[in-house]
């Protein structure tokens, strides 16, 4: 039996039905059926174009963006899959912070609906701080299928870390 690590939050029923998926080794045919392909955003000058799009369609009063990268250092280890920062500098007799988003580079191999999922969520970041009711209001408008997308990513992360599928 795998350990669900990623799942444990979630209702019972929802990892045994993840479990059988992974039991019967249905579960990379069920996520390649439902989130089929790549996108086509492989680099930080695309990464950031994308993330500057979507926020300016959804939070155009929200502070610009100073930075937007994959990073290679963030992994699961860290429980990481994007950060969100504002990183101070003097400069002259000011003290400016510039925000900067960074992504887990295990995003550029995913399907588009989870390189979304986490620019929104990274974006919801920039108006709320913390993982409020707020903070997820605010990814369902920005992403209507927020909640499954999520779920539907730490399956997907539960099935990368199956043996043979990193």
């Amino acid at each position: 039996m795998t350990v669900l690590r990623y799942l444990q939050a979630y209702p019972p029923h929802l990892q045994q039905q993840v479990q059988q998926m992974i039991d019967s080794d249905r579960l990379g045919e069920y996520l390649q059926r439902r989130y089929p392909g790549r996108h086509d955003v492989q680099s930080d000058k695309a990464l950031y174009t994308y993330a500057q799009e979507m926020r300016q369609q959804y939070l155009r009063t929200a502070p610009s963006l100073d930075k937007v990268l994959f990073d290679n250092r963030l992994d699961l280890t860290h429980r990481a899959l994007g950060l969100n920062t504002a990183v101070s500098r003097v400069q002259g007799g000011n003290l400016k912070a510039k925000k900067e988003i960074r992504i887990a580079s295990l995003f550029k191999e995913a399907a588009p609906a989870f390189l979304r999922m986490i620019v929104v969520h990274e974006l919801a970041h920039l108006r709320e701080r913390d993982h409020s009711k707020a903070f997820y209001q605010l990814c369902q408008h920005m992403e209507p299928d927020y909640h499954q997308l999520e779920f539907d990513l730490r399956v997907y992360l539960t099935y990368r870390e199956l043996p043979g599928n990193l």
